[in-house]
C-alpha cells in the first residue's frame, strides 16, 4: 500500500549523490489465519495538513506529498480490514514515515527489536536518530524483540535484524504462496543500494548496514525476492493493494 510520498535529497539515500528523488511510503498487509499483520504504518495524518507542525525540524529535508484517503486507515478500508482489527504492527524502526500511522492500529501488539524501543527512549540516541516519540507512544501491548523472531512460529512470518540504518532495524522475511519475499524497509532503500553496496549519507553505523546488506544479498541468492525500501522504479513493479502481491 502506498501511504503518501517523500521528496528528499538524492544524496540521502546515495551519499554523493547530487539532485532530489521522489519516493514511495510504503505499507504492507499480510493475512495471516491467526490475524492480520501490518509491516510498517507509514505517516500520521496530520503529515497532510501541516508538515512542518507535525515533523518539526525533518520538514526541512522531505517534501511530503501525503493527500487525504492515503493514511493508513484509508488504505486499509479498501481491502476491507478495519484498522481496529489489527492484530499485530511490526515496525521496522521508528522512524516518522514507518509508524507514524501506529496510533490508527489501536488494539494492535507493536513488534519491534527491543534495541530499537530503547533506542527510542534514550534522550541522546533519540536525537542523533530522529524519533518523534508522538509517533510511537500511544500505549499500545508491545513485544520487543531480540534478533530473529518467528511471529506465529510457523516460519511464515520473521522479523530479521537488519541493524545499521538505526540501532535496531528489523526486516520481514514472509513465506508466500508465490515464494519468499523480504520486506527490506531501510535497510536497503533502494536497488543501487544492493546492488552496488552504495550507503547513505545518513545512518546510524555504517558497518552493521553493509553487514545487513551482505545478509540481503545471500538471501537474494538462495531465491528470496527483496522488496527495496523507497525504490520508486521498483515500486511501479508492484501490485497495490487491493490487488495481492504476485
Amino acid at each position: 500500500m502506498t501511504c503518501g510520498w517523500l521528496t528528499v535529497n538524492k544524496g540521502m539515500f546515495l551519499e554523493g549523490e547530487q539532485g532530489s528523488l521522489k519516493v514511495p511510503v510504503p505499507c504492507y498487509l499480510i493475512e495471516h489465519p491467526k490475524g492480520s499483520v501490518l509491516f510498517d504504518t507509514g505517516m500520521h495524518p496530520d503529515a497532510q495538513r501541516d508538515p512542518t507542525a507535525r515533523l518539526g525540524r525533518l520538514a526541512a529535508f522531505h517534501e511530503v506529498d501525503f493527500q487525504a484517503g492515503e493514511e493508513l486507515a484509508a488504505r486499509l478500508a479498501t481491502v476491507g480490514v478495519e484498522a481496529d482489527r489489527v492484530r499485530y504492527v511490526i515496525n521496522s524502526h521508528l522512524h516518522f514515515d514507518h509508524c507514524g500511522g501506529n496510533e490508527q492500529v489501536p488494539n494492535a501488539t507493536l513488534v519491534v527489536q527491543n534495541r530499537e524501543w530503547q533506542a527510542a527512549h534514550d534522550a541522546d540516541l533519540a536525537q542523533a536518530n530522529a524519533y518523534l516519540s508522538h509517533d510511537y507512544d500511544h500505549g499500545h501491548d508491545l513485544l520487543t524483540v531480540d534478533g530473529e523472531h518467528d511471529l506465529f512460529n510457523d516460519g511464515s512470518v520473521v522479523c530479521i535484524p537488519t541493524y545499521g540504518h538505526t540501532p535496531g532495524h528489523q526486516s520481514l522475511r514472509v513465506r508466500t504462496k508465490v515464494g519468499e519475499i523480504v520486506l527490506a524497509a531501510d535497510a536497503c532503500y533502494l536497488r543501487r543500494t544492493l546492488e552496488q553496496l552504495h550507503l547513505p549519507l545518513v545512518l546510524h553505523d555504517r558497518g552493521a548496514m553493509l553487514a545487513s546488506l551482505h545478509s540481503l544479498r545471500r538471501l537474494r541468492q538462495r531465491g528470496a525476492r527483496i522488496f527495496f525500501g523507497h525504490d520508486p522504479e521498483f515500486w511501479r513493479s508492484v501490485a497495490q493493494a487491493p490487488a495481492p502481491v504476485a
